[in-house]
């Protein structure tokens, strides 16, 4: 039987090489993946551990809780501490490390580096060991030097001696370049910039005078890391700092690097497992044909002594000799698409830190594992089905239609299941937010699966709608529509794999459309203010900007979003600062009760908080204050929150009083009103207003739409890219279909042929059962997509006022219109195929 079963795959080559394409384009979809994503993990954490060479042990400030109703004002890593730990036994040398948020701008005024990525911190001394300086630099002194990394000044063509001009959190300073250095730093490594000044000068721009973020510490000759551990923890008080070996920080960061590189990876798969179960219908259709016409060879072997067990097992013999051939060739595809996907990181300026392509034996193994799996699970339904024929009624060729009981049972099943999954979607929209995702994951998979069930019932009504236009095409036509539902099983298949891909696509298409018209309204609805300035990375903004902004020229209102942090009862509460007498100008907030009053110590509440709190317009609560300062305060009013503005809304002038002596109020943003209106004119005036700063934007709510759209756009972008491998993966099996069902009508084709219907009607025949089957699967997949998309969109109504379902008729028309391109691209060459056949040779093929 084994000899058999070899014998019949190298005696099919042709009709298997789709079976054998599907499989290895899922597996190198699923191979690329592992080996794109452990490359870049591996390159991050080498990096990253590199730059933890210079540390034995690292000192940072312990956080408090919030204790007693109070903020707790939060620990100091102070000079003085600094001075104990540089004389602990065993300890070489220690350093204070100063950090933060530095934009660089290059010589075209542009931010270098990727916003969050874009890092300044400190020089210690005249020569730190964590940056060497090249030939021809010095460290930096004073507030008007810099030091800039190499890989920054090979991107914008710096030099020792030029100028440049930055940002720390808003206002410009123009510095001049006293040194390039090298460093491992991760953040440089994957495209970012790094900046240092000296350490009184960092300690300055970035509010940490007379302190440290962190002191690393080197261990002398002879001592480990674990014994500097222990003698410097006999030196830090418990509540003041926590210590950390260089070994620990490392392998943090090795595990922060691979928990964020998994929600890559398993992204990446979840679309290769689409790919993998839509070539698993393919598979299972080829060797259902393949069986089929093999029917009388099988029951033959039967005859002769070959039990039901051997028959099925020669099938998935035959299922693994394919599955493991495409796995072979799918993992070396997958390879090459790891190494692809790490050079096109680099051409989109994502840059990754070197390092060599990573093929792990679990990435082998699990491509081995996976294209032998599918392929035997695919193949042994039909090996099973084939070996329950009996030897008589095969060889009289006797076997083919399905009995209505078997119809029946397939039918109430595909019926339970997709009832079951309408029930639980819908039941999950009643669901707020979170808690009804899973519900409605599951909910969606089960009405997939009932719908894929029932395909073959769907299958004869909704063809039958298309026989008015097929009938224009004549005989042709009518023959393509009964040859579509002469088999529903295979029909049903073939669509199955087009309908899955569209259901995706079609639902994310009516999600991001939906959610970017209801973030649009939410903004329009919100915001009067003609702009919203905000830092490029999200950081907060200098107190300065507010005040540049205020004066200048056609700005008729300001107003910051200032944030700090609370105690109101034993919780910590969120407070947001804003200009009580401007902020009625800027913003369209809707009150529910009480009035729009924000001054002194009267406040406005969102109504999630107030309903929380239990609060109404005459309520007052105390708010503690980091420090320990202490306000009551009154609730004027309770409004409508949104996603821009919630929470606790107060006189920015109240909160900066109660805020510690010496600490810089926190902007999120600022929104401006102008007496001209948002035009191009008044942005550049605001923007010069504030030095033509490249880390800080200033947007209209137009720029806000587009920065929106821009996003959802990426992302179905990158999704569109992802989905179109299962969509060729479909693509692909509507021509095996189509290639194996003309191989068995061959001698039906010979007789149409010899009774007159020429070689162009034998093609219009294949080419219009491929566009009525392929557009079969999209209507059904655009049907499921748009039923989803409104099902996740009830979910996020939930918690966003302003939602509402927009269907992209065009997009949806255009989605119709690929899977009709995609029947008749498949067709080609098995219409060509059917239209070559000799009639004579037909009409005597079995």
């Amino acid at each position: 039987m084994f000899r058999t079963a070899l014998r019949n795959v190298l005696a099919h080559k042709a009709r298997l090489l789709m079976t054998v394409l599907s499989v290895m384009l899922g597996v190198a979809f699923v191979s690329g993946t592992l080996v794109f994503t452990n490359t870049i993990s591996d390159a991050l954490q080498k990096s990253s551990a590199k730059g933890f060479d210079h540390v034995d042990v690292a000192i940072q400030p312990e956080g408090r809780p919030n204790e007693g109703g109070k903020v707790a004002e939060q620990p100091k890593l102070t000079p003085e501490l600094l001075a104990k730990v540089e004389k602990a036994p065993g300890a070489a040398s220690a350093i204070g490390v100063v950090s933060g948020f530095t934009a660089l701008a290059d010589k075209d005024g542009k931010l270098i580096g990727g916003g969050f990525q874009s890092q300044g911190g400190n020089y210690w001394g005249d020569d730190d060991p964590r940056y060497p300086i090249e030939d021809g630099g010095r460290a930096p002194k004073g507030e008007n030097e810099i030091a800039i990394d190499s890989e920054t000044a090979d991107r914008a063509g710096y030099q020792v001696g030029d100028t440049i001009r930055l940002s720390v959190d808003g206002p410009v300073l123009t510095s001049t370049i006293t040194a390039i250095f090298t460093t491992d730093d991760g953040n440089v490594a994957a495209g970012g910039s790094l900046a240092v000044f000296d350490t009184a000068t960092a300690q300055k721009l970035f509010h940490r005078e007379g302190q440290y973020d962190e002191i690393a510490v080197r261990a002398a000759d002879g001592t480990s890391q674990a014994q500097l551990q222990t003698a410097i923890d006999k030196i830090v008080p418990d509540d003041t700092a926590a210590t950390t070996t260089g070994q620990q920080l490392a392998d943090e960061q090795a595990t922060l690097i691979a928990s964020s590189t998994s929600g890559l990876k398993n992204g990446l798969l979840v679309f290769a497992g689409i790919a993998l179960f839509v070539g698993t219908f393919i598979i299972a259709n080829t060797f259902t044909m393949l069986v089929a016409q093999r029917t009388k060879e099988l029951a033959l072997l039967r005859a002769v002594g070959a039990s039901r067990r051997q028959v099925t097992r020669s099938v998935l013999v035959e299922a693994f000799v394919v599955g493991a051939v495409a796995a072979v060739a799918g993992l070396a595809a997958g390879v090459g698409i790891g190494a692809g996907m790490r050079s096109l990181m680099g051409a989109l300026d994502a840059t990754v830190p070197a390092g060599p392509l990573v093929v792990s034996p679990g990435t082998v193994a699990t491509a081995l594992l996976v294209g032998v799996l599918i392929t035997m699970l695919a193949a042994w339904l039909p090996g099973r089905r084939a070996a329950k024929i009996p030897p008589v009624a095969a060889m009289g060729s006797v076997h083919a239609p399905a009995t209505t009981k078997s119809l029946v049972v397939r039918n109430t099943i595909g019926a339970l299941f997709a009832g079951a999954g309408i029930a639980t979607v819908l039941y999950a929209t009643t669901m707020d937010g979170s808690d009804g995702q899973a519900p409605m994951g599951f909910g969606a998979v089960l009405l997939i699966i009932g719908v894929f069930v029932l395909t073959p019932l769907l299958s004869r009504p909704l063809i039958a709608a298309a026989a008015p236009v097929l009938r224009v095409f004549g005989v042709s036509g009518k023959l393509a529509r009964q040859n579509s539902v002469r088999n529903p099983r295979r029909t049903a298949a073939t669509a199955s794999a087009l309908m899955i891909g569209l259901t995706l696509i079609t639902g994310m298409t009516v999600m991001a459309g939906s959610l970017q018209t209801s973030i649009e309204k939410m903004a329009a609805d919100a915001i009067k203010a003609d702009y919203v300035v905000s830092m490029a990375n999200g950081n907060f903004l200098s107190p300065d900007v507010e005040k540049k902004l205020a004066s200048a020229e056609g700005v008729t209102a300001t107003s910051p979003l200032r944030n700090a942090e609370s105690v109101i009862g034993d919780e910590t509460e969120y407070l947001t600062g804003v200009n009580g007498s401007a902020i009625r100008e800027l913003t369209d907030l809707t009150i529910d009760n009480g009035a729009f009053e924000v001054g002194g110590t009267n406040v406005v509440v969102d109504a999630d908080t107030a309903k929380r709190r239990g609060w109404k317009a005459g309520s007052s609560f105390t708010a503690a204050f980091e420090g320990g300062e202490r306000q009551k305060l009154t609730v004027a009013g309770v409004y409508e929150g949104n996603e821009l503005l919630r929470g606790v809304l107060l006189d920015s002038a109240t909160l900066t009083e109660r805020l510690p002596a010496g600490t810089d109020p926190a902007d999120m943003q600022v929104m401006v009103k102008t007496s001209a209106g948002a035009s191009d004119a008044t942005k550049d005036r605001l923007e010069k207003a504030l030095g033509d700063n490249p880390a800080i934007q200033v947007q209209d709510r137009q720029d806000i739409s587009n920065q929106i759209a821009s996003m959802f756009t990426l992302m179905l972008n990158l999704l569109y890219g992802l989905l179109a491998m299962a969509v060729i993966v479909a693509v692909l099996g509507v021509i095996n279909t189509l290639a194996m069902s003309v191989f068995e009508r061959s001698q039906e084709i010979g007789m149409l042929r010899a009774i007159g219907l020429d070689r162009r009607g034998i093609k219009r025949m294949v080419r219009l059962e491929s566009l009525v089957i392929s557009l079969f699967g999209g209507v059904l997949g655009i049907g499921l997509g748009v039923f989803f998309g409104w099902a996740a969109g009830e979910l996020l109504a939930a918690s966003m006022p302003t939602y509402e379902l927009v269907l992209p008729w065009a997009r949806m028309a255009l989605f119709l219109l690929l899977a009709g391109t995609v029947g008749i691209l498949a067709a080609l060459w098995p219409a060509r195929r059917a239209a070559k056949l000799n009639m004579l040779t037909a009409i005597k093929s079995e």
